[in-house]
């Protein structure tokens, strides 16, 4: 896999610690990666001061962009100090996911790095909609990040999808797999598979009353057991660190990302056509939500972004 050269950092003027220029750090010290630290602003408010001219709301807009530039370096003035490569860049834009989008393909970036928040209550991660849309048309990876350290020996769990014999499904495992062992090397971390299986179905147990469905269920975790063993010893990954369960993946992920302590999580969109090409797909989005780590989101090789010019 390529090493992550540019990374796009997406800062959260909301938010006084910024876990994602940490964890940028992190990643381009490993890889003498330069880092761009972006933030992109509106204020509907200026937008509809209809008494000044054109030109008076673009002088208040120039002076909303310098005042969040200046922030912008005190902040980065705790990180300069490491001696990784840090820009900044702060523009104004109606939607942030599209200028985000939009930047990290004019440039060429190899990631985006973006901070989650968390429920105060319940500990849990909140996706906000713009995190939702860098993972559905971001042509790049997008890792969100929450705020903790990835300590040496961490655990990196990738998800895995063997029942599909698709050769785009295949390619997207291997790509998954790839960017853990990479991360895996940079930070000494351990590499897991996670794969669910289906259950019985109910209807053929009630129909078929000679149906075995002790038979039939050990049957499929064979079957996925055997594939995800096979997956992972391609890529020099010891048994002991594939988990096979059944269930779906909404569920089987999370529970497995948490039995383990998982620092990162890593898993498949795959980019559709038409109609679906903003959707994730159900079984991610609900994997998503329910993740309580760093999560990394990667597209298909030749995903190309509803936003990019056709």
């Amino acid at each position: 896999m390529k090493d992550y050269q540019k990374i796009l950092v997406v800062v959260d003027p909301t938010n006084d610690k910024q876990s994602a220029i940490a964890r940028a750090v992190e990643l381009a010290s490993k890889n003498n990666a330069k880092i761009t630290v972006f933030l992109s602003i509106f204020d509907f408010s200026y937008e509809m001061t209809s008494i000044l001219s054109g030109q008076e709301r673009e002088a208040m807009r120039q002076g909303v962009i310098a005042q969040r530039q200046a922030w912008l370096q005190e902040v980065l003035s705790d990180y300069q100090q490491n001696g990784v490569d840090i820009e900044s860049e702060v523009i104004w834009h109606n939607r942030p996911y599209e200028s985000i989008i939009l930047h990290a393909i004019e440039g060429q970036y190899d990631l985006i790095v973006k901070g989650t928040h968390e429920h105060d209550k319940l500990k849990s991660v909140i996706f906000t909609p713009t995190d939702w849309h860098l993972m559905r048309k971001a042509p790049v990876p997008v890792l969100l990040v929450k705020e903790h350290d990835w300590p040496v020996q961490g655990k990196i769990l990738c998800a895995v999808n063997i029942a599909s014999e698709d050769d785009d499904h295949q390619a997207l495992n291997g790509i998954i797999i790839n960017h853990a062992l990479d991360l895996a090397k940079k930070f000494d971390a351990q590499v897991h598979l996670v794969n669910g299986y289906p259950g019985t179905p109910v209807n053929l147990a009630i129909e078929l009353p000679d149906f075995d469905a002790h038979t039939y269920s050990e049957t499929i975790r064979m079957q996925h057991e055997q594939r995800v063993t096979y997956l992972a010893n391609s890529y020099g990954i010891e048994a002991d660190f594939c988990h096979v369960k059944e269930g779906l993946p909404e569920d089987v992920i999370p529970e497995v990302a948490a039995h383990l302590d998982a620092e990162l999580v890593i898993l498949g969109t795959v980019g559709r056509t038409g109609f679906s090409a903003a959707l994730i797909g159900n079984t991610a989005e609900h994997v998503i939500d329910s993740i309580n780590c760093d999560l990394l989101a990667i597209k298909p090789e030749g995903y190309r972004s509803p936003l990019e010019e056709s």
